[in-house]
C-alpha cells in the first residue's frame, strides 16, 4: 500500500514538472479543453436518451449525428485554413462561441427535429475549438514529449476529471428527477455557463500567435492544399486511419448508453459507473503510454492498445449482468490512448506552418466519414439489430490495422527533422 501511494506521488510529482516548464499557450489551452470535457463528459451518459425521450428513433439518432457530423467537417476545414492566416485564437474563440449555443438550443428543445439543429451546431462548435487545442499542442510541444505531454491532458481530460463528471452528472439528473427529459433538461444549461467561463479564459489568457512562414497575404485556398499533399508523405494512407479512428468515436458513442439501458438494464448509476470506468484506464495509465509511445515509438502503443478496445464491444453485446457492463466500460478506455496516440502520429507528419491545413484536412475527413457511417449505424439499429452496429465496428478493424502495418514511425522520422 505505502509503496503505491509512493508510486503515484512519484508520477504526479513529474507531470507537475513536466507541465510547468511547457509554453504558457499550451497550459491554458489544456485548462481550456478539460474544463471542456468534463462538461461534456457529465452530460454524455444521457444525450442519446434525452434524444430518444423527445421521440428519435435509432435510425433518426443516427441522422441527427451524421448531419452534425457531415456540417461540421466542411466547416473544420476551412477553418483549419483559416488557422494558418488569421492566427489560432480567433478560430478558437469562434469554435467555444458555437459550443455555448449548441447547449443553449439542447435545454431549450421540446422536441427531437430541434436535436439535430442543436447536434450540427455541437458538432461544429467543438470541431472548430479542437482546430486551436490541436495546433497547440502540435506546435507547442517538442516531438521527443509530444505523447506524453498529450496524454498528460487526456488524464486529466478524459481520466480525473472524467471519472468525476459522470458522478457528478448521475447525482444531479436523480435530483432533478431522474432519467427523463426533465431529469436530464438542466445539465445542458450547465454546460452552457461552464463554456462561457472558457471563452472567457482564452480571450483573456491565450496569445494570438502564427507559425504560418513569410507573408499572410494572397489567399490562395487550392494552392495551399496542394502544396500540403505535394510536400507531405504517407498522407493518404495516414487521413484514412484516422478517418477510422474518428468515425469510432462517433459511431459508437451515440448508442454505447442507448443500448445498456434499453437491451441490458442499465440505469443512472450503471450508466455513470461504464462512464467513469472508462475513464479510470487513461487517468491510470495515460502518462505510462505517453512515455512509452515516446520512447519505443507510436505504432508499437497502438498495437497495444487496440486489443482491449476490441474486447470491450465483445463484452458490451454479451455482458450478463451490471459487473460485465462496467467492465467493458474500462476497456473502452482504451480507446483514448489509442486515439492520443494516432493523433501524435498524424501531426508528426507535416510542418508547423501547414498544421492548421493538415488538422482541417483531417477533421473534414473524420467527419464526411463518421457522417455516413452514423447513418448506416442508426439502419443497423432499427433494421437489423443493436447489437450488429458494435459488430460493424469490429469489421473495419480488418482494414485499419493492415492500414497501420506500411505507415512509418513518425516519431524517428520527426527527430530526425528536428
Amino acid at each position: 500500500m505505502l509503496s503505491t501511494i509512493t508510486t503515484t506521488i512519484r508520477l504526479i510529482s513529474k507531470g507537475y514538472k513536466f507541465f510547468t516548464r511547457q509554453d504558457r499557450d499550451w497550459k491554458i489551452s489544456v485548462a481550456r479543453s478539460n474544463s471542456a470535457m468534463f462538461l461534456y463528459r457529465m452530460v454524455l451518459p444521457y444525450v442519446s436518451v434525452y434524444t430518444m425521450a423527445l421521440g428519435a428513433t435509432g435510425t433518426q439518432l443516427g441522422i441527427i449525428n451524421s448531419v452534425g457530423m457531415g456540417v461540421a467537417g466542411v466547416t473544420g476545414f476551412f477553418g483549419g485554413w483559416l488557422v494558418d492566416r488569421v492566427g489560432v485564437r480567433k478560430v478558437y474563440l469562434v469554435g467555444i462561441m458555437i459550443l455555448a449555443g449548441s447547449y443553449l438550443i439542447y435545454g431549450l428543445a421540446q422536441s427531437w427535429p430541434i436535436i439535430i439543429v442543436a447536434m450540427m451546431t455541437y458538432w461544429i462548435g467543438n470541431n472548430t475549438a479542437i482546430l486551436g487545442c490541436s495546433v497547440f499542442c502540435a506546435n507547442c510541444l517538442k516531438s521527443s514529449e509530444r505523447a506524453t505531454g498529450m496524454s498528460i491532458c487526456e488524464t486529466f481530460g478524459m481520466g480525473l476529471l472524467g471519472m468525476a463528471a459522470p458522478m457528478v452528472g448521475a447525482w444531479l439528473v436523480t435530483s432533478f428527477g431522474g432519467v427523463n427529459v426533465e431529469g436530464i433538461r438542466p445539465l445542458f444549461f450547465i454546460c452552457l455557463a461552464g463554456t462561457v467561463v472558457t471563452f472567457f479564459l482564452v480571450l483573456t489568457q491565450l496569445s494570438n500567435r502564427y507559425w504560418t512562414v513569410g507573408s499572410r497575404a494572397g489567399l490562395n485556398f487550392m494552392h495551399d492544399f496542394s502544396q500540403l499533399f505535394k510536400n507531405g508523405r504517407n498522407l493518404k494512407r495516414m487521413l484514412i486511419i484516422v478517418s477510422l479512428t474518428g468515425m469510432e468515436m462517433g459511431v459508437v458513442t451515440p448508442y454505447i448508453q442507448p443500448f445498456a439501458h434499453e437491451f441490458k438494464g442499465a440505469e443512472q448509476v450503471v450508466l455513470g459507473a461504464m462512464v467513469t470506468a472508462s475513464a479510470l484506464v487513461p487517468l491510470v495509465l495515460g502518462i505510462p503510454f505517453g512515455r512509452l509511445a515516446d520512447r519505443i515509438g507510436r505504432k508499437k502503443v497502438i498495437y497495444l492498445t487496440l486489443f482491449p478496445v476490441i474486447a470491450s464491444y465483445i463484452m458490451l453485446i454479451y455482458a450478463p449482468n451490471t459487473a460485465v457492463l462496467i467492465l467493458s466500460g474500462a476497456f473502452q478506455g482504451f480507446f483514448m490512448i489509442t486515439g492520443v496516440t494516432t493523433t501524435a502520429m498524424a501531426r508528426e507528419l507535416v510542418p508547423p506552418d501547414q498544421m492548421g491545413k493538415w488538422t482541417g484536412v483531417l477533421g473534414l475527413c473524420r467527419m464526411m466519414v463518421g457522417a455516413i457511417m452514423v447513418y448506416l449505424s442508426g439502419l443497423i439499429w432499427d433494421s437489423i439489430g443493436p447489437q450488429y452496429v458494435f459488430w460493424f465496428i469490429l469489421c473495419l478493424y480488418m482494414i485499419r490495422i493492415p492500414l497501420l502495418f506500411g505507415m512509418p514511425e513518425t516519431l524517428t522520422l520527426r527527430l530526425e527533422s528536428n
